[in-house]
């Protein structure tokens, strides 16, 4: 299988920490965020396809060709359309079937274990304040039915933890606008749900990295992601 790594924003939030570094590059505990994501991938994931933009050359010239016994190929993001276009540019490359990440969260390897175990899947994790993220909805069967972004209230708590397992099906829909001239990924694989069924599995550990302070806690937290 092939793993998707869409990291070409900056990552405005972080403030001065990515003045002249991509945000993915930051460091944790003296390595940075995509090698720890990397280190979390199953051995079923041959190869990794980075989708960069945003000081590129950092990332290349960290995993170059080959990273850990892994072929490593890089897709270029010059207009940063969203998560949806980031993914669509890579299309060429991909095969059958492939699992996508953001570049900038943790991951644990037996939650991403499970998740490529599906045809399709979404990985959610329990949040207590829906209004910070994408909430997947889902069926009685426990395959998504929607994603609602920051809704005020909601029975459904499972975040979008903006991991996926997505076949080459998903090229057959039009990307969903969001706004700002940005494409959504979790919502295209929304519309691509109402002909698939897409697994909704849980996450057991997830830590967002948003902004500086996220960046962090991290250090404190790393270990369980081991």
């Amino acid at each position: 299988m092939q793993v998707v790594i869409l990291a070409a924003g900056r990552g405005k939030r972080m403030e001065d920490l990515t003045n002249g570094i991509p945000k993915p590059m930051l460091k944790i505990k003296g390595k940075p965020i995509l090698e720890h994501k990397i280190n979390a991938l199953p051995k079923e994931i041959k190869e990794i396809v980075f989708v960069v933009g945003y000081y590129g050359e950092y990332i290349m010239n960290h995993f170059k060709r080959y990273f850990n016994g892994r072929k490593v190929t890089y897709v270029f993001q010059t207009d940063l359309n969203g998560t949806g276009g980031a993914l669509f540019l890579a299309r060429s490359v991909l095969k059958d079937r492939f699992l996508v990440m953001m570049g900038d969260d943790l991951y644990h390897k037996k939650d991403i274990k499970a998740l490529i175990k599906h045809n399709l899947a979404v990985l959610g994790r329990e949040v207590e304040d829906v209004s910070k993220f994408g909430i997947i909805k889902t069926n009685q069967d426990g395959h998504m039915v929607e994603i609602v972004e920051k809704p005020k209230r909601s029975k459904d708590k499972l975040a979008n933890t903006g991991v996926y397992v997505i076949s080459k099906e998903i090229f057959n829909y039009d990307l969903v606008p969001i706004g700002g001239g940005e494409f959504g990924l979790p919502q295209t694989l929304a519309k691509m749900a109402k002909d698939h069924a897409v697994k909704v599995e849980k996450a057991t550990i997830w830590h967002a990295i948003g902004n500086p302070g996220d960046l962090a806690e991290a250090e404190k937290v790393i270990h369980k992601f081991v």
